[in-house]
Formats: structure tokens, C-alpha cells, sequence
């Protein structure tokens, strides 16, 4: 096991907790073979990311994640990988694919390289295609978040594979069916991760982080979701501020919302958003299809309101602490009112670490080898939550945001920077190839 201490830290510290690891060094044969062979690999690449995009493979697109994840097998078995479907229908989803090569070395280096199947776009999306833009751009569902990005993946394996180097590495590849929307229980669901990380040295993720090649995610925030429910008095609207009647549902809603934001505002890399809100008299909410309705009249003390938002935090301490926080706001209740505050269980944070700056450092460092730009810390502000948190805290290292870099993710003008592909193939190959070495 690489011996790394985990220490949380503030990420306006991270620049400064980067090891010092600029000067250029020479790449070796083999390094200087895997330049070579990603050149080659490109036309094949493109391809895999074209026939990935053009299958629908929406979340709960169940057969169409399916067949992303067989055209995934068939190209890890071509690599020599032992090939497993990891049936989803206990938790309501497609599954997974989980890819193993295991070195004869006892000792050797373990990687878990995480990405997924599913993007955000339902099957009867309107966007659907892939489509060259440009020599350097393309468009088309998921084709940055994050069909890419297992590409990259799956062309770095097959690049070592080539080349006789992966025999002092152990690797798992984990291509989840249901990032996008995660299934329930997330005990079940996300097993597949914790697993994998417990087996594991290091952790990487494929996502587009934030889009940026010159930044490597070393931390992400976690991701809560909560409802608050709160009551009040009915009565006619003559006698609100009364002591008899009170205050109502949508008043001490107001008091709590606003009160978060005055409380909560200020702390670094913590948001919280309330994202739809329904008050009245009577009111219905569908969380499945996130709709709703409400009946209230102007003249009437406004019984009820629901509202649902989500928290996002970069460390466990700063979530527990925002939770405490808004569990007092709502206890403090108007008169004649009542509120509860309930947390989902969720994606927790992959929280800054020495270990995950060194392994940035490495890959940095790997960049500038190869010509390129250092990479630096991302700001997790600028990326959402991500698989690689559930895997995080049992690995020595992780790092995310090594995919298919691009724009527009999550809307129909999703557009893939091309000039990325080459480049991350390449610095996935050789850091995974230095690190091997130094076990």
C-alpha cells in the first residue's frame, strides 16, 4: 500500500501542499512507445466514442445502458480483461460493468478506474446523434459526461496492453450504469464502488471534472438532498400575526429559507439550494416525476408547503456541521407554526487530501513531460458530485476529472473538445505505468 496520511484541508491551501515537481524529465522507451501508439489509437477511439453516443443509454434507459455496457465488454475481453455484468434490477437500474486484469505480482499496484454507462438523456430525447462539428469538436448525448471518458479508459488499457506493460499492475474497471441518477438503496447501488476501493491502491475518475485539461479534481463536494415540511394554523387571512392563529405554513417557510441563507452563506465551498417549493391550503407533490400542485386562496392562512433543494459540502465535518445548522433554524418556529427538516442519504464528499495532491502532482507532472500544460487543483465548485466520492475514503489516492474534456453537459448543446482525447489517453497510460513502477 503507498503510505499516505489523509489530511483535509481548505482548497485555497491546495496550490501551496503541491509538491514542487516542475522540471521536465526524459520519457523512457516505453513511455516514448505509448506517444506513439495513442497516435495510432485515435481513429479507433473516435469510433468507439461514435457507435457509445449514438445508443441512448439514459438512466433509466435500462436496455440501452445495457448496450453501452456490452459494446464496453466486448472491447475489455478483445484487451484480455475478465468481464462481469453486474445486474442492477435490486436497485432499480441497468447494472454495471466491472473489468478485471490481475497481475501475478502479489505486490503489484491496484487501480480502480471508475466511469459510467448512463447519461441524463431519456430515451425519447430529441438528442441523440453523434455529429463532427469540426476537425477538433463533436457533439452528440454524453459524449463528454462521460462515454470520453471510458473510451480513454479502455484505449489506455489497450495501449499498456500492447506493449507488454500491464503486467505489474492489478486493474479494475468499474463503468456504473446509474451516475446520473443514482438507484435506491445506495447501499446496493454503489456496493460495486466500495468494493472496488477497498481492493484498491488508487482511484481515478474519468468525468470531465470542469472541463478544464489544465486542472485534475482532487476534491469534490458531496451531494444531500433534503425536504422540509412545515405547517400552520388555516384560518382566514384577518387574523394571521395573531396569537390565536399565528403566523402560517409559507411565513415560517420564508423564516427558515431566508435563515439558511443568512447562516450559511459564508462558508466556503458549502451551497445549498432549494430547488421547488409548494404551499397552500392543500398541496401534492410527485418525487418521481419532481411536479406538484397546491390549492390555497388569498384569503386563507396557507396550511402546508413542502420544499425540497440539496446541500453540498466538501468534507463530512463541514456537512455535519451545515446540518446542525439548519436543524436549529427549523426548531425555532414562528407561533402556531411546525416544520421538519428531512436528509437523504447521498453522495458523499471526496474531501482534499495529501494523498490525492500527491497523486495530482504525479499526473502534473506526467503533462509536462509530454509537452503540455501543469495541471492544478480544480476548484470543486465548478463540478458536481461523482461516483469517485463513494470510492475516495478507502484508497490512499483518487483523483477525477481525467476524461474527455468539452462544454454544455447535461444539455442538448453537449460538444466534446477532440484536441483532449489524445492528450489524457497518453497521461493515463504513462502515470498508471509510473506508478506500477514505484511498488
Amino acid at each position: 500500500m503507498f503510505k499516505i496520511i489523509k489530511i483535509p484541508t481548505l482548497l485555497f491551501l491546495a496550490a501551496s501542499l503541491v509538491p514542487n515537481i516542475h522540471a521536465k524529465t526524459p520519457l523512457d522507451e516505453n513511455e516514448k512507445n505509448i506517444v506513439k501508439y495513442v497516435e495510432l489509437a485515435i481513429p479507433q477511439a473516435l469510433k468507439e466514442i461514435e457507435q457509445a453516443v449514438n445508443i441512448n443509454s439514459g438512466s433509466m434507459n435500462i436496455e440501452g445502458v445495457k448496450q453501452v455496457g456490452l459494446l464496453a465488454k466486448q472491447q475489455l475481453l478483445e484487451i484480455g480483461f475478465d468481464v462481469q455484468w453486474l445486474d442492477g434490477s435490486r436497485f432499480n437500474r441497468a447494472g454495471h460493468i466491472l473489468a478485471t486484469h490481475n497481475s501475478n505480482n502479489p505486490n503489484a499496484l491496484k487501480v480502480l478506474m471508475i466511469g459510467h454507462l448512463d447519461t441524463v438523456f431519456a430515451k425519447n430525447d430529441d438528442f441523440q446523434k453523434f455529429k463532427m462539428l469540426s476537425d477538433t469538436q463533436a457533439t452528440g448525448p454524453g459524449i463528454a459526461d462521460m462515454k470520453g471518458g471510458n473510451t480513454i479508459i479502455i484505449s489506455a488499457m489497450r495501449i499498456l496492453k500492447k506493449l507488454n506493460l500491464l503486467g505489474n499492475m492489478s486493474i479494475k474497471i468499474l463503468l456504473t450504469g446509474d451516475e446520473e441518477s443514482s438507484g435506491r438503496p445506495l447501499s446496493l447501488s454503489k456496493k460495486a464502488i466500495v468494493d472496488g476501493a477497498i481492493w484498491a491502491d488508487i482511484a481515478l475518475g474519468f468525468e470531465n471534472g470542469d472541463n478544464n485539461i489544465n486542472t485534475g479534481m482532487a476534491a469534490r463536494r458531496g451531494y444531500t438532498g433534503w425536504t422540509l415540511h412545515v405547517s400552520g394554523k388555516p384560518a382566514h387571512s384577518s387574523q394571521i400575526f395573531n396569537d390565536e392563529i399565528g403566523y402560517g405554513a409559507i411565513y415560517e417557510t420564508a423564516r427558515i429559507l431566508e435563515a439558511f441563507r443568512a447562516q450559511l452563506e459564508q462558508e466556503k465551498n458549502l451551497t445549498f439550494n432549494p430547488g421547488i417549493i409548494i404551499g397552500g391550503t392543500n398541496i401534492d407533490y410527485d418525487k418521481a416525476k419532481y411536479t406538484g400542485s397546491a390549492f390555497g386562496k388569498s384569503n386563507v392562512i396557507a396550511q402546508t408547503t413542502k420544499v425540497r433543494g440539496d446541500l453540498r459540502a466538501l468534507s463530512n465535518k463541514q456537512l455535519k456541521k451545515a446540518k446542525q445548522i439548519m436543524q436549529n433554524i427549523v426548531k425555532n418556529n414562528l407561533n402556531h407554526t411546525s416544520a421538519e427538516l428531512v436528509f437523504e442519504a447521498g453522495y458523499p464528499p471526496m474531501a482534499l487530501t495529501q494523498g490525492n495532491l500527491d497523486l495530482l502532482a504525479q499526473y502534473s507532472q506526467v503533462s509536462q513531460d509530454l509537452g503540455y500544460n501543469a495541471v492544478k487543483p480544480a476548484n470543486p465548485r465548478k463540478a458536481g458530485a461523482a461516483d469517485i466520492s463513494f470510492a475516495a475514503e478507502y484508497v490512499d489516492m483518487s483523483l477525477d476529472g481525467l476524461g474527455l474534456m468539452g462544454s454544455g453537459a447535461h444539455t442538448k448543446n453537449e460538444t466534446a473538445d477532440l484536441t483532449t482525447l489524445n492528450k489524457n489517453i497518453a497521461k493515463t497510460a504513462i502515470l498508471i505505468y509510473r506508478l506500477s513502477n514505484q511498488k
